[in-house]
């Protein structure tokens, strides 16, 4: 069998090298956001598909018998073309998508909404000294923020000039609780604002909680109905491997 992962997750990094060790042929699909991504085990593609119809293209024409979407989770315009063309190629689908940040114990005391604009406005009411730990896309709905301090946090440098009030840091993680603790301490930091990546623990957050500092979490979107979800790399495997032609590990 041949098999799209779609990735760029940790996720998706962990299952491409799983299957490559069970002789599945895989190829790991990347958007192209990062300037130096982690490559996965295996082939590697880096760009687009066209939309849509550019992804069911693909599907057909390297015979494609199955797709994992393990990309982040608020990549939801990537999953939704991912239902659409596995729905039009009749290509079986699933999501592999980590758990949610909102069953840890310190959830329930931070501030959910429903977008990055809500976001915004919650933090403004929240603290005076932020720190955005959102990513590089959509750093732009905060750029009007030149009254406050604004720590952001980024692989990649981002795509306009900051105001001189932020403090941009050019990271990858994962990052350790002793650090997290040190940067929103030295920076006097009031009010954290994140997106629910999910995954295990997380140490910005720890820190928070530990601190005091209160969050603002940007709820994730749905994932298309219809669609199988699992939330580990073992239970992603176990269907692959239970596909017609797959080798059995």
């Amino acid at each position: 069998m041949s098999a799209l992962l779609l990735g760029g997750t940790a996720e998706a990094r962990d299952l491409a090298a799983r299957l490559v060790a069970a002789d599945v042929e895989v190829v790991s699909s990347l958007a192209g956001d990062v300037a130096a991504p982690l490559l996965p085990a295996g082939k590697v593609r880096i760009g687009g598909f066209g939309g849509v119809h550019g992804l069911a293209g693909y599907l057909r024409a390297n015979a494609v018998s199955a797709v994992v979407d393990a990309t982040h989770p608020f990549a939801a315009t990537m999953t939704a073309h991912a239902a659409a063309a596995c729905a039009v190629t009749g290509v079986a689908l699933l999501r592999l998508e980590r758990p949610s940040w909102a069953a840890r114990p310190d959830a329930e005391h931070w501030h959910w909404v429903g977008s990055l604009d809500e976001a915004r406005g919650e933090a403004e009411r929240l603290g005076e000294r932020v720190f955005l730990a959102i990513g590089r896309q959509e750093l732009g709905v905060f750029a009007g923020w030149t009254d406050r301090y604004v720590l952001a946090r980024m692989v990649d440098a981002p795509g306009f000039a900051p105001p001189a009030t932020w403090e941009v840091v050019r990271a990858r993680g994962p990052f350790r609780l002793p650090d997290e603790l040190g940067l929103l301490t030295s920076r006097a930091i009031d009010v954290l604002v994140t997106k629910d990546s999910g995954g295990g623990t997380d140490a910005k957050l720890d820190a928070a909680a530990t601190l005091g500092v209160p969050v603002v979490a940007v709820r994730r979107p749905p994932p298309p109905e219809g669609i199988g979800v699992v939330s580990s790399v073992d239970e992603a495997v176990a269907w692959i491997v239970r596909r017609p032609g797959a080798a059995t590990p």
